[in-house]
């Protein structure tokens, strides 16, 4: 082996650190996009970092360049100072899609996957679960559930800014599968197209698209391909345990089935 060749594979980790480093800050600002209505100062900060061509994962796919330049649209039209009347459209928009429910869009992972599309089903136990195995709890479930897309988005952030273990990434990619993307896509296009602002438009969709390209990333660092959905809806089915057989009695006779 070269010289050079046994540089560049020492530089791996490095780069591989850095990079998940960087995609945890990515999703800690995604995660703000979706935790409160915009106020001047948050606008003002993604304008200073040119917000969303400051991401580390830029997405490459359609739908992804699509709510980018959306997003950029719609950071573009607002005024450097908002006045009132602005801040209490995006603020009312905020209110309609994560508070109130006004376009059946919920940020809540149980509503999409429960039958009867309620909220704190098994879905939220199951991410509690995986929080409390980390030492995570959230603040209050009764104000914002675990299963929560800031509070997942957040998850995913920790974990892989947590340590350089392939283990730890390994865990990233099957809680996506498992939780954030069986639900995420059908929020982002559900925003989408029922939101009243490009404002929100734009963030729902950007995070969607970003979050499905950083699962691809992982498949390939990892070297195993992403299961079909198919397979996580399979893999996430309750286990059903094997139904008694009733047995019937017959005077003189032994049981019979």
């Amino acid at each position: 082996m070269s010289s050079s060749a046994t540089l560049q594979s020492s530089e791996i980790p490095d780069l591989l650190a850095t990079f998940r480093e960087h995609v945890a800050e990515d999703l800690q600002v995604l995660a703000t996009l979706h935790d409160r209505e915009p106020d001047a100062t948050l606008l003002q900060q993604l304008r200073e970092v040119d917000f969303p061509s400051s991401l580390t994962l830029l997405p490459e796919t359609e739908p992804g360049i699509e709510a980018m330049t959306l997003v950029k649209q719609a950071l573009s039209a607002l005024a450097t100072d908002p006045d009132k009347e602005v801040l209490d459209e995006l603020a009312a928009d905020y209110a309609s899609i994560y508070l109130n429910h006004n376009i059946s869009a919920s940020p809540e992972e149980s509503v999409w996957l429960d039958e009867d599309s309620l909220m704190c089903q098994q879905s939220m136990f199951q991410v509690r679960s995986w929080y409390e195995s980390h030492g995570l709890e959230i603040p209050d479930w009764r104000l914002r559930p675990d299963d929560h897309l800031v509070y997942e988005l957040q998850f995913i952030a920790f974990l892989l800014d947590r340590d350089d273990q392939m283990e730890t990434l390994e865990k990233t990619a099957t809680f996506m599968d498992e939780h954030l993307l069986r639900w995420l896509g059908n929020f982002g296009e559900r925003v989408l197209v029922r939101c009243d602002t490009p404002w929100f438009a734009g963030a729902a969709a950007l995070t969607a698209a970003y979050c499905e390209e950083l699962r691809d990333i992982l498949a390939e660092v990892l070297q195993q391909p992403r299961p079909s959905r198919e397979e996580i809806e399979e893999r996430m089915q309750p286990k059903r345990q094997a139904e008694a057989v009733p047995v019937a009695f017959t005077p003189g006779m032994g049981p019979v089935v």
